[in-house]
């Protein structure tokens, strides 16, 4: 049996780094006021990694014409590429992409 590469996981959270309770809409993975992460996800939505720890947003990229964050775990150093949404914060984005 093939593994999904994706499943969609609607869940609302209380983002860990900065205390924002965050609706999620089933794409959601990162706190749209901070744009910190967790590391929950083998494949994207699977909640298979046992690591836990906290995805620092550490830069932005262009890819194709949209924006992707960076995240990379403060625990492990796994590193994961996600897209922005409408609902991210622009400043917090901003100040990330000059760093």
């Amino acid at each position: 049996m093939e593994e999904k590469k994706f499943q969609r996981k609607k869940e609302d959270f209380i983002c860990k780094h900065c205390g924002f309770f965050v609706s999620g809409n089933g794409y959601t993975n990162h706190c749209p006021q901070c744009l910190w992460s967790r590391h929950v996800d083998i494949n994207p939505g699977d909640r298979a990694a046992m690591c836990e720890g906290m995805m620092e947003p550490v830069r932005v990229e262009l890819d194709h014409g949209e924006f992707v964050l960076v995240h990379r775990c403060r625990s492990c150093g796994f590193m994961r590429r996600n897209k922005v949404a409408p609902e991210d914060d622009l400043e917090t984005l901003v100040r990330i992409g000059e760093q």
